[in-house]
């Protein structure tokens, strides 16, 4: 059976921890990913959004979510 998420937006810090690079680059991968969507400055990034922009599976990211 497969477990939902506990979050579905993910935030700069959360790029922060899982790639290890600054929370500014974080914020810049964020509008990067708003861009390739489509999306406007007010719309949230969700984590499957950007497990496919990135290539970084959604188990993973989601394990290292809820830590």
């Amino acid at each position: 059976m497969k477990t939902l998420p506990t979050r579905v937006c993910i935030y700069p810090k959360d790029i922060q921890r899982i790639t290890g690079k600054s929370e500014r680059y974080g914020r810049i991968l964020i509008n990067i990913i708003r861009k390739a969507y489509g999306k406007k400055a007010h719309q949230f990034v969700t984590v499957q959004e950007f497990c496919s922009y990135t290539g970084i599976g959604e188990e993973l990211v989601n394990q290292l979510l809820d830590d």
